[in-house]
């Protein structure tokens, strides 16, 4: 039986159509997404300047050292200045970063970190053996580039290095093989394609942490807030522990708390995510004013909320000189304030309480732009991520703020976020690649038409 050759046309033209319909909605969604992760870790001119790179502040003896481990890639932010703030809170401790070069290192959300020391460093003693190293997300946790970084992490280990894997730095972690044989947790998105990938670790699910050994792994972005509290309870005891907490208020957060969470899962309603992440095009630029002194979670709540999470707008770091040290040290460096920054719709500075600095105040008048306080500003008893929550709920909607919650798995039963519902700039964008991508098919499957008409025409 011979087949039916206009049926077998007709399928072939509808499977050309959706062929070509899906490779154009296909490339659209990709060059959103790489514009979206470009924006988040931007390149940075990594030349020192001409009077060098500000000198490593000195490692006090007789205390417990913490080295926070950066990739040269790129980090996730929080992972890496949650931790730090826990700990350089306190003064039994002496905290410090390092990375494989001495370089202007990425951050999540679009801000640079200039390492204290080199993996070199510590490995040829120059700077004290860590007693804990904290190990947060990186870019590439598996790719040849951070071979160096897997190395000098497992032989911390076998010094006797206590870990703290902050959300999916557990893959960083496993990808070394010291949790072979261990009970580790990470990010709740993470999970299952960790279980295939290193079948040899025991992965648990909803726990904000988990413990052993000398190794601890927690759950997503802001659990490495109570991560390192119960790291800082284990070396510094109860007290201390209790003190920092209480000063931070992370919500819901106590000493004999249970580490039990609600396990997350995907759902439709986080189609936001995808869509501000795929369709960046035409969403807002905030610059993110800081001055000496700002608190690391305060900094680290703006870039991870605006931008390295909900995606939902650009984020470009701003301060007076384009060097900023944090209120317990960390180096960041940001765009100066001058002629070169872009175009801004708004200017927030994390942590302002006050006024901000003149050269800062006068850099925005310039500019038409009033430095503002996210949220309205920090209230007594609240966490760092509170304020930059509310305040993209009232700009951005609390559709996209509570997504932003669950993806760094932190709870916001505390807060009222009110705002104007449902991301509409993503999903028209994504309406119209729809739409776009359809007529690109139907061209694609008319085309062959319209030139066999064309050529029997001329030939006639």
């Amino acid at each position: 039986m011979r087949p039916n050759r206009p049926v077998v046309r007709r399928i072939g033209r509808v499977l050309l159509g959706a062929s070509v319909f899906l490779a154009s909605l296909g490339g659209i969604c990709a060059a959103g997404v790489a514009t979206t992760m470009g924006q988040s870790y931007p390149e940075f001119d990594r030349r020192p300047p001409a009077r060098g790179w500000p000198a490593a502040k000195a490692i006090p003896g007789g205390r417990i050292t913490v080295a926070v481990v950066l990739s040269n890639a790129g980090s996730v932010s929080a992972d890496v200045l949650a931790p730090y703030e826990v700990f350089a809170r306190s003064g039994r401790f002496a905290v410090y970063t390092v990375a494989a070069r001495r370089a202007p290192s990425p951050l999540s959300g679009g801000v640079h970190l200039l390492p204290d020391h080199t993996l070199d460093e510590v490995g040829t003693g120059a700077v004290p053996e860590p007693d804990v190293v904290v190990v947060p997300a990186v870019v590439d946790p598996t790719g040849t580039a951070e071979e160096p970084l897997r190395e000098w992490i497992a032989a911390r280990s076998r010094h006797g290095s206590r870990l703290l894997g902050i959300c999916a730095g557990s893959e960083l972690l496993a990808a070394t093989g010291v949790l072979d044989g261990r009970r580790a947790t990470s990010f709740w998105a993470n999970i299952d394609s960790l279980k295939r990938n290193h079948p040899a670790v025991r992965w648990q699910s909803g726990e904000r942490y988990v413990e052993d050994g000398t190794i601890t792994t927690t759950a997503g972005i802001t659990s490495g807030t109570v991560g390192a509290l119960r790291l800082v309870e284990r070396l510094a005891g109860a007290d201390e522990a209790r003190r920092i907490g209480g000063a931070l208020h992370y919500p819901g957060w106590s000493l004999d708390g249970p580490t039990a969470i609600t396990p997350n899962h995907l759902a439709l309603s986080d189609l936001p995510y995808a869509l501000n992440a795929a369709f960046p095009w035409r969403r807002p630029t905030i610059g993110i004013g800081l001055e000496d002194g700002v608190g690391e979670i305060d900094a680290a709540a703006a870039f991870e909320v605006y931008s390295g999470v909900s995606f939902s707008s650009r984020a470009i770091p701003i301060s007076a000189t384009g060097t900023v040290t944090t209120r317990h040290g960390v180096t960041l460096l940001t765009e100066p304030a001058g002629t070169a920054v872009p175009r801004l719709d708004r200017l927030v500075v994390p942590g302002a309480r006050g006024d901000v600095t003149p050269a800062l105040a006068s850099w925005a008048s310039g500019r038409g732009l009033t430095p503002e306080p996210p949220g309205g500003g920090r209230r007594d008893g609240e966490f760092g991520f509170d304020p930059m929550l509310r305040d993209l709920a009232a700009h951005s909607g609390d559709v996209t703020a509570r997504i932003t919650a669950k993806f760094s798995e932190y709870p916001v039963g505390q807060l009222r976020l009110s705002g104007a519902g449902w991301p509409w700039r993503s999903t028209v964008l994504f309406a119209v690649a729809l739409a776009g991508s359809a007529g690109v098919g139907v061209f694609a499957v008319a085309l062959p038409r319209l030139l066999r008409r064309r050529t029997a025409g001329a030939t006639r």
